[in-house]
């Protein structure tokens, strides 16, 4: 076996060709994210790292290959992405994105960590170390998001603390409790420091934080925003010293409205994330290649998307291994022949082929679940009883708005339908009833409220994804239909569940965690398919993305309104509030 002295010793050989190589790329454009140039020249590669790029024909390797002219980029990295929202384990995420050219992701397993804790971090860094791309992990900094809800787990400083020094983790992943940061509560800062010390980066999350409570987290060290909404915050956050990872998911699609933040002077602090994308659409677009050629799209140059893409995340999050073409950094590439589309013809991975025309070329592997994460749904018998929203003065509520493709969610006072002292949802008014039932601990606690904007005609919806305690969730126009999506959610423990006029119109089961499936990535794209068929008819003119949108309403860290297994939370003041104003 080589040891690391050997392999840097025949690197070391090879770059002055007195060594074959491994591998060549001949003829390629290459892509200099540092100069911002193209220069044509050979790729040679020696133990999965680049040793030269040859522009004299002067080296030899086993194996050659011509790229013929093509563009030639390094892997593309996303900033920060959860793996649980594309429904798919890290494996065959992997799987999913390679071929799209993504080669690095940097994931915050939050999602899993809220329902089975530290076991669920470790679940997903074991199953990373079969893929192909390279999958870094940022410990979750909130688990629970707030105090303020139930979730499957709760972990603290020293829970995190023996995840400090593996070696695929890079740091805390978004600080969310942001009252429990610029408040100095000790349970977060002990977390905090411990990342300090271990040389860690800190992710943030700052939505709707004004300037001087950025000034806050820059003073607690923490370094990165993917949150930002308008090019105007996205300065601030630059100008205080952050890194903006720009955000475009399935949800959350803010890349347009932040571009004109990047300029040449600025450029170098941005970066591009996914943070949540449904499988469907991964399979489809891609994620950071659709992210680059978005970008080119709207005026940016090629060089300067790439290099969001690419260095400047990797030095980010202290990769400084990738990201370039340039000897001394990993052989990651992607093929390109169309800048404006950035379609990969071929990915390498530490100089190895394994994507070439959309397709992997290297095999599926088994996923292996722990039983306690594999049932994980404890719902009580769920009854009318159970989700009667009762009044007592009159008809005027606090009502959550969503806000189509976004997170943040508007409050409304407005008078609402309401009958012998109930509320009665309206497909007229398009104002329907919303239940969040805690499912990890039998504690069964019920959240009530009331939701604009979502549109059914009918029926109801119930998940078990409801970022981030992953509570049970469920919408619907009448109580009959919400009970049963409940019910079928317990009995597939977990997953989408749509129901209309007493019938299951369509569900995806995802049995791990209540978030992932083990099928493969095709499978569940048409899964996903038969839920967007059974909400058109539910709603016929749906024109958003109705299950991500809707996963979020639960998440108390993100404006305006949102509802938890413990009530209606009020987001502004940070704390509960009646649905009866």
């Amino acid at each position: 076996m080589t040891t690391k002295l050997q392999q840097l010793t025949q690197n070391i050989l090879s770059s002055q060709g007195k060594l074959e190589a491994d591998f060549i790329l001949k003829n390629a454009q290459v892509a200099d994210v540092f100069t911002l140039t193209w220069k044509k020249a050979d790729i040679v590669v020696k133990n999965g790292m680049i040793v030269a790029l040859d522009t004299n024909n002067r080296f030899h390797a086993k194996v050659v290959e011509d790229a013929a002219g093509s563009y030639v980029i390094p892997g593309l990295i996303d900033g920060h992405i959860h793996i649980e929202s594309s429904m798919l384990t890290p494996g065959e995420f992997s799987r999913v994105l390679i071929p799209h050219g993504i080669t690095t992701v940097i994931t915050d397993p939050h999602e899993i960590a809220n329902v089975a804790g530290a076991e669920g971090i470790q679940f997903m860094l074991d199953d990373a170390q079969k893929a192909d791309m390279d999958i870094f992990v940022m410990l979750p900094s909130s688990v629970p998001g707030t105090q303020f809800e139930n979730a499957g787990a709760t972990l603290t400083a020293q829970d995190l603390e023996s995840f400090l020094h593996h070696e695929q983790v890079r740091g805390l992943a978004e600080v969310m409790d942001f009252p429990a940061v610029l408040n100095g509560e000790e349970g977060m800062l002990q977390k905090i420091l411990l990342s300090k010390e271990a040389n860690l980066v800190i992710d943030g999350h700052c939505a709707g934080l004004q300037s001087e409570q950025i000034t806050g987290y820059r003073a607690a060290g923490i370094q990165t925003d993917h949150e930002c909404v308008t090019a105007e915050e996205a300065i601030d956050r630059v100008e205080q010293g952050m890194y903006v990872l720009i955000r475009e998911g399935s949800a959350a699609k803010n890349l347009r409205d932040l571009l004109p933040a990047v300029q040449p002077h600025t450029a170098r602090r941005f970066g591009f994330c996914t943070d949540d994308k449904y499988v469907d659409e991964l399979i489809d677009e891609g994620s950071i290649n659709y992210d680059v050629a978005m970008a080119i799209e709207e005026g940016m140059t090629p060089l300067q998307a790439i290099q969001l893409a690419t260095v400047n995340t990797a030095e980010c999050y202290r990769l400084f291994d990738r990201g370039v073409l340039a000897p001394g950094y990993k052989a990651d590439f992607v093929r390109i022949d169309d800048l404006s589309t950035m379609q990969a013809k071929a990915v390498w991975k530490n100089g190895h082929k394994v994507a070439e025309n959309g397709n992997m070329l290297t095999n599926r592997q088994e996923t292996i679940v722990p039983a306690h994460i594999h049932h994980s749904v404890h719902l009580p018998i769920i009854t009318k009883d159970r989700l009667q929203l009762s009044f007592t003065k009159g008809t005027k509520a606090n009502v959550m708005e969503i806000v189509p493709n976004q997170l943040i969610t508007n409050h409304l006072v407005i008078d609402v339908p309401v009958k012998d002292g109930v509320f009665v949802p309206s497909v007229e008014e398009d104002l329907l009833k919303l239940a969040v039932i805690e499912r990890h601990h039998q504690l069964h606690t019920t959240g009530l409220g009331i939701v604009k904007g979502f549109g059914l005609q009918k029926g109801a919806v119930a998940t078990t994804v409801a970022h981030d305690s992953h509570n049970a969730l469920v919408v619907g126009t009448n109580d009959e239909d919400m009970v049963l999506a409940l019910s079928r959610i317990q009995e597939i423990q977990g997953g989408f569940v749509i129901v209309a006029d007493g019938e299951i119109l369509a569900e995806m089961p995802l049995t791990i965690g209540g978030l992932m499936t083990d099928v493969p990535a095709q499978q569940a794209k048409e899964q996903l398919a038969g839920l967007h068929g059974a909400l058109k008819k539910l709603n016929p003119t749906l024109d958003f993305h109705f299950l991500l949108t809707f996963s979020f309403v639960a998440l108390p860290v993100i404006p305006a309104l949102k509802l938890t297994d413990t009530g209606l939370f009020d987001v502004i003041t940070f704390q509960h509030i009646a649905v009866e104003a």
